[in-house]
């Protein structure tokens, strides 16, 4: 009778313990996530193409129809200008699209990913690194031995989305991209930046 008393809150505390590991297990791996897709559909910033100086202005001949005050070298405002880009490289997960810096007209600074497909994930965020792009496993946990600057979280796995970066952030320290598991410090994929010429 007495054993009888004794396995039953042992059966619960194991069946308590059992359920407890599962939750915590499912919470923290996220298997779902690995089969669903979150995809996000930004506006990206539209990159002005350079134009060629204009020519010197010249005299107005008299039958011309122009005030002698008027400025005729005014030319188009301030644009966003592409700093530099990169297309992404597999890591842990099969990862494509294109990365670019892009400074706005008004002098701030934001990074756009076009067209990016990678898995989904629990906890995943968008970094700028200082470390080199390298294909292969080689390349999957480099990026968190160097300089970083986590820009958000990653908004969703497929698709265009944009990203402010800080407008007291160096970007001349950083040259790579990548979309950085931050539970398992991991990446899913990077994108080395070369600077547009």
């Amino acid at each position: 009778m007495n054993r009888q008393r004794l396995r039953k809150p042992v059966t619960w505390i194991l069946a308590a313990l059992l359920g407890g590991g599962a939750a915590f297990g499912l919470y923290w791996l996220q298997p779902w996530k690995l089969v669903t897709d979150q995809v996000v559909a930004e506006e990206l910033p539209v990159i002005s193409a350079p134009t060629p100086d204009a020519a010197p202005a010249t005299a107005a001949s008299p039958s011309a129809n122009v005030s002698p005050s008027a400025d005729v070298s005014t030319g188009p405002g301030p644009t966003n200008v592409l700093l530099a880009s990169g297309e992404f490289v597999t890591h842990e997960h099969e990862t494509t699209g294109t990365a670019r810096l892009i400074r706005l007209a008004n002098g701030s600074h934001q990074l756009a990913l076009q067209d990016l497909s990678t898995s989904n994930g629990p906890d995943l965020r968008v970094w700028l690194s200082d470390q080199p792009v390298i294909a292969g496993k080689a390349g999957w946990h480099v990026f968190d031995d160097g300089q970083w600057l986590e820009l958000d979280r990653l908004k969703g796995n497929r698709g265009d989305q944009v990203y402010t970066i800080p407008a007291d952030a160096k970007l001349d320290d950083f040259r790579s991209v990548s979309i950085w598991c931050k539970r398992f410090s991991v990446s899913f994929g990077a994108a080395e930046l070369q600077k547009a010429s």
